[in-house]
């Protein structure tokens, strides 16, 4: 069975959770979270050996937000909660979001919290920074809110 976009209106593959020309989250009436069951994140953390580690995404956020990867770099699931008051995004190796991609400058952006919100800065990125599909500045990150940064997207997933 074909999937519609609701976003753009293309019509994509069976096996499809992603449109294939905008990226949104196709609607499926099979998929977990559909006609009221309890939505599913899968992800993951990489240990010190390089190993992947599945782990549950309340696990993720026990302790505070945490950002996703949704697409981009064959990463997809990989998951960065957030330590302390800020996190660097960037191709830098010392961020805490390493994203190895030319797309993706050194400082990229920086997630910091102001007055009990989080907000994502960007650091005078060359390709921008995007929320919602929109280039911004900064922005008060929300629940779910689809962060891009260069080819990756990424999920913000609050406590």
């Amino acid at each position: 069975m074909a999937l519609h976009c609701t976003e753009c209106g293309f019509v994509n593959g069976e096996g499809a959770n992603y449109c294939q020309r905008c990226g949104a989250l196709l609607e499926r009436a099979d998929a977990p979270g559909a006609a009221g069951g309890d939505p599913v994140t899968a992800t993951y953390r990489i240990d010190e050996a390089g190993e992947l580690i599945p782990v549950e995404m309340g696990q993720v956020t026990a302790h505070g937000p945490a950002l996703v990867i949704r697409a981009g770099g064959g990463r997809v699931g990989e998951s960065f909660p957030v330590q302390g008051e800020r996190m660097s995004i960037g191709r830098r190796p010392d961020s805490e979001v390493f994203l190895d991609d030319v797309t993706v400058s050194r400082d990229h952006a920086l997630m910091i919290a102001r007055g009990g919100d989080w907000y994502l800065d960007d650091c005078g990125s060359l390709n921008g920074t995007y929320v919602n599909r929109a280039r911004i500045e900064s922005h008060r990150l929300e629940e779910g809110d689809e962060v891009q940064v260069g080819k990756y997207k990424l999920t913000f997933h609050a406590r």
